[in-house]
């Protein structure tokens, strides 16, 4: 099995997750010197998705391949011929963007790269199935782990959107199991944790597992830009105060797919956050 975007949140626990099910495993990385960071049973390759060619070594004698794209869409569609041509079957990590659920679907210039990507994938007859993470769990800790380790208030707009956290250990797990059993081809799976909880009530868990009240400041959301310029693009900023500012009001979308999946039931948000709450309190390095 080879995993694209080995070193990322999500690639690296699916080669977790192979490994624990004593599959063979190969990772791509853009840099050699990032290998570093993974298990030694891996076969690690060096390759650039936009760079199509450079993925023929990696391709070579692999069934299955874990696709996440992290590149301008430009080069898509040759990587995806390049796949097609070589291996069995796809799992591509994408997004709710067909939900019709009002959060997702908000101009969202990656629900449409991953729209152009499906159809490529389809076009080409690749065996072949989808993930769709909603939003995961850990987008708190960059969203909200800066206040909480100085003991500030979590200033944030939209506090009563609700949405429903996943646990990236579940989205690993679902792409794993998808890749290497047989039986998900066509499979499309839309990922979500199993209750939906306000933006404010995600910060209370959290609080609620370091002992201590974290408090809550609702902003505008020309202030949130303000605070956020420079750390997260325009565009990004934008499409996230649209999907938060359209679920204000109405529960999350919520899925059983990865019970359906797995046999068992997705991790809660409380789980999580008392899985990483040192993270919360020494820094990421310490989840």
């Amino acid at each position: 099995m080879l995993v694209t975007g080995a070193t990322g949140r999500i690639g690296r626990l699916v080669i977790d997750q192979l490994l624990d099910a004593g599959v063979p495993v190969r990772a791509l990385t853009r840099r050699a010197e990032t290998a570093a960071t993974l298990p030694t049973k891996v076969e690690v390759f060096t390759g650039d998705l936009t760079v199509p060619e450079s993925l023929d070594p990696a391709l070579n004698g692999a069934g299955a391949v874990f696709l996440v794209w992290t590149a301008p869409p430009q080069t898509a569609a040759a990587v995806v011929e390049r796949l097609a041509d070589r291996v069995r079957r796809v799992v591509f990590l994408s997004s709710p963007h067909q939900t019709p659920h009002p959060f997702f679907q908000q101009p969202n210039p990656m629900a449409v790269l991953h729209a152009g990507i499906e159809r490529l994938i389809a076009a080409t007859g690749i065996e072949a199935t989808i993930i769709r993470p909603g939003m995961f769990s850990s987008n708190s800790l960059a969203w909200w782990g800066p206040a909480v380790r100085t003991r500030e208030a979590v200033r944030w707009p939209y506090g009563a959107a609700e949405w429903a956290p996943v646990d990236d250990r579940d989205v690993a797990a679902v792409a794993a199991r998808t890749l290497w059993q047989e039986g998900y081809v066509g499979g499309d799976y839309v990922l979500t944790g199993p209750e939906s909880l306000t933006q404010a009530a995600q910060v209370d868990v959290i609080g609620d597992t370091l002992g201590r009240r974290i408090p809550f400041e609702e902003v505008a959301p020309d202030e949130f830009r303000r605070l956020w310029e420079g750390t997260a693009p325009s565009s990004v900023v934008d499409m996230l105060l649209s999907a938060w500012r359209a679920a204000v009001g109405q529960p999350a979308h919520v899925t059983t797919a990865v019970a359906d999946v797995l046999g068992t039931g997705p991790r809660t948000f409380r789980q999580w956050a008392a899985d990483h709450a040192t993270a919360f309190t020494e820094g990421p390095e310490g989840s």
